[in-house]
């Protein structure tokens, strides 16, 4: 059976050579993330029209996601570098230093804002927990702490309030100009970083939409008031990243794991797709192997129901990016052997608002009682086969349309596989044939094999499928005419 876990990689340096994308293909990857937090954007539009170059030479599609870098807020460097802090010292964020003038008493702020957002006791965390400052006032411009956890403190590194509560907005000036950017690209994803609130996710979709883009918006959870507003985020957004680098600093350690189960089970519940991201296969930027307790990360993200896992700095800068491909998409398949990852109770009380949605459950339901070989969805936008993924199942859902955005946006979905197919001009039985014919060409199904084709009567018309038909391969298919 072909895995149904999706795997995110980012571009970049370590991947910019053709031949290693066709390896990253050849591997497995079906999503690549453009990390703007780095490089140009002649550098990703580069990436960008490689991958796909490459992934059409290859038969496959792959997803492109540009992720934002958002309000990152980060001190500002040191004249004369690193510096070292010492548990029980004095050090001051001041936003009026200089962003190039910091020392060993102070440094300066990206975002001057911070001292109106916190207050004496407040606890501020930098980079990504190495550093723990204790506020003990805030005067003027400056934010005057006592180091409770020292180490060395070096240029650009970000800060976080613990418990949340920063009020940066969602999207910087830079972003605004990256989403034009990945307007012009085509790029079929656009993540959101630190999301507070639904209207986060409606203002970039607005921007995008402006700019002629059409991917759907990915939300990045990354702020603990995020969480107290979740539906409404998880509603506005085509999916979430479960981004656990700031979540966790803001939130705490501990209760991260629980948080992601909820995350990625709620995100299911409400038809939404889930990616768990941030230091997955860390170890494997320097090792040819996995930790065993990032293969232990990986396959209870997997059993979670996560539609995709992603990689990082693993593949955009490590030693081993193909790899670290190759090693997700073992841990994925094995985790998707187990019981648990193919039983679903998803749904069994609801009252479904939509034709459509409902042939997308009936079909999951029989497939999984019925020993379906594989559902083939005639589908234009990609709702029905995304409904259908939402359902635990090791029954692979091929997604057949004409149109490349729906190829591309179905990369992202659980259990999902894109196949360019055009219905025109075909009546039904033709669709039935040659849907069957194109399972056979890819060993997809063998005869005596049963198959679920789900359409709408009317071809080319979305939110049409209003039929649900179990064939059995090899014979007859329907009298002519029906």
């Amino acid at each position: 059976m072909p895995r149904r876990t999706k795997i995110i990689a980012t571009l970049g340096p370590a991947t910019d050579n053709p031949k290693v994308m066709d390896e990253l293909i050849g591997a497995g990857v079906d999503v690549v993330r453009l990390n703007l937090s780095h490089g140009s954007h002649e550098e990703h539009e580069q990436r960008a029209e490689t991958i796909r170059d490459r992934a059409r030479a290859s038969g496959r599609q792959i997803g492109v996601l540009i992720d934002l870098q958002g309000p990152k807020i980060r001190i500002g460097r040191f004249r004369q570098g690193p510096v070292t802090l010492r548990e029980g010292e004095r050090f001051i964020l001041d936003a009026e230093c200089p962003l190039g003038g910091g020392d060993q008493q102070r440094v300066g702020l990206t975002f001057p804002g911070l001292v109106d957002d916190v207050r004496r006791a407040d606890t501020l965390i930098l980079a990504d927990g190495a550093i723990v400052l204790w506020v003990e006032e805030v005067e003027g411009s400056e934010v005057r702490c006592l180091v409770k956890i020292g180490g060395e403190l070096s240029d650009s590194k970000g800060i976080n309030k613990q418990g949340g509560g920063l009020s940066a907005p969602a999207l910087t000036e830079k972003d605004r100009e990256d989403i034009r950017f990945a307007a012009g690209i085509k790029a079929d994803y656009l993540a959101v970083s630190f999301v507070r609130a639904a209207e986060d996710v409606h203002e970039a979709r607005r921007l995008l939409r402006e700019a002629g883009g059409c991917g759907g918006i990915v939300s990045k959870i990354e702020r603990a008031e995020a969480l107290d507003c979740i539906d409404g985020i998880i509603e506005a957004s085509e999916a979430i990243m479960i981004a656990r680098g700031d979540l966790g600093v803001e939130v705490g350690d501990a209760e991260l794991p629980a948080i992601q189960k909820g995350l990625i089970k709620r995100a299911r519940q409400m038809n939404k797709v889930a990616i768990t991201a941030t230091q997955m296969m860390e170890s494997m930027i320097n090792s040819p192997i996995p930790t065993r307790a990032e293969v232990f990360d990986v396959a209870n993200a997997v059993l979670d129901g996560t539609d995709a896992v992603m990689l990082s700095a693993e593949s955009a800068a490590g030693r081993y990016p193909v790899k670290a491909v190759e090693a997700m998409a073992r841990v994925c398949t094995e985790a998707e052997k187990q019981e648990a990852a193919r039983k679903s109770h998803h749904r069994l009380d609801s009252v479904f608002g939509r034709i459509d949605e409902a042939i997308a459950m009936a079909t999951m339901y029989t497939a999984n009682h019925l020993g379906v070989a594989a559902i083939a969805a005639l589908t234009e936008s990609g709702s029905t086969p995304k409904w259908m993924s939402r359902i635990s199942s090791g029954i692979p859902i091929y997604a057949l349309t004409n149109h490349v955005s729906t190829r591309r946006k179905v990369t992202l979905f659980r259990g999902v596989y894109p196949i360019s197919f055009d219905v025109t001009g075909m009546n039904s039985q033709q669709a039935n044939e040659e849907v069957i014919d194109e399972l056979l060409r890819r060993n997809a199904v063998r005869n005596g094999d049963l198959v679920i084709i789900t359409k709408g009567d009317l071809n080319g018309v979305q939110g049409g499928t209003n039929v649900m038909k179990i064939l059995r391969v090899g014979e007859h298919i329907l009298p002519k005419g029906i």
